[in-house]
């Protein structure tokens, strides 16, 4: 069950100008959290914005009880969030989804991310490295202005695949396209996705024409955190287009099988 806690912010640290890290002590969340899950935050004690903005976890320290967080600076909610100061303390809810990263039974890990959509999958190919599965990892950004992480995810990979759409840095191209190649000769037993819907769309079917099983974290606008408001319903697949039939992201996910979704 998801808990509320008033966690204190211990670190706060601007990665690009409208991208910002979180660190928060939250023992009781972060004991039950696994990758994939989210946190749902109450930025302001004031009327507006009312409700909670949903952010992924993005590195955890069990032993610390320490809670990291990324988020991009969207709107009024998570302008709030970013002025925050060290010390203060921030009402949480989590961890949230049913729908986590499911890793264990693999060995050969393909870790496929674009844009914002990379930060939920550190903490999945932090702990499946230190499980001593192999982790490659491909991480798609717009350009280089746009690039996060690097560092971080060439700690925890076996080998860091970096595209950019312009080729303004590191490979030029998509980040799928090296995704593919590494299927084609065999070094890739699983997928698991997060980022931009086209991308998604393009590993989705990728990988169920390889026949290589799938996790896809999806994103929508989560009010709630708990099924209660209905507000992130996406189609279950192959269901009949009379009745359609929907799983919502915050409850069932927000990590499907890419079999179980039409996107």
């Amino acid at each position: 069950m998801p808990k509320k806690e008033l966690a204190k912010l211990l670190k706060k640290e601007q990665l690009k100008p409208d991208i910002f890290k979180i660190s928060l002590e939250a023992p009781e969340i972060v004991a039950d959290a696994k990758p994939g899950n989210f946190i749902e935050i109450r930025v302001t004690n004031q009327i507006e914005p009312f409700l909670r903005r949903p952010i992924s976890i993005y590195n955890m320290d069990k032993e610390k009880g320490i809670l990291e967080m990324i988020f991009q600076v969207k709107g009024k909610g998570t302008k709030i969030l970013s002025e925050k100061k060290e010390g203060e303390m921030i009402d949480i809810l989590g961890p949230l989804g049913f729908g986590t990263f499911e890793y264990k039974s693999y060995n050969n890990l393909a870790i496929i991310g674009g844009g914002i959509g990379v930060f939920p999958l550190y903490e999945l190919a932090k702990e499946a490295k230190a499980e001593n599965k192999k982790v490659n990892t491909y991480l798609g950004f717009r350009s280089e202005e746009f690039v996060v992480l690097e560092d971080e995810f060439k700690k925890m990979s076996d080998e860091l695949i970096l595209t950019t759409d312009d080729g303004s840095y590191a490979k030029k191209g998509f980040a799928i396209n090296y995704l593919e190649k590494d299927i084609e000769e065999g070094k890739v037993d699983s997928i698991y996705a997060c980022g931009p819907l086209p991308m998604l769309k393009a590993v989705q079917k990728l990988a169920i024409e390889k026949e290589i099983p799938c996790q896809i974290s999806l994103e929508e606008k989560m009010a709630c955190g708990m099924g209660d408001c209905l507000g992130c319903a996406v189609k279950k697949a192959e269901s009949p287009k009379e009745q359609p039939e929907y799983w919502h992201v915050c409850k069932a996910g927000p990590v499907f099988n890419a079999k179980e979704v039409e996107i």
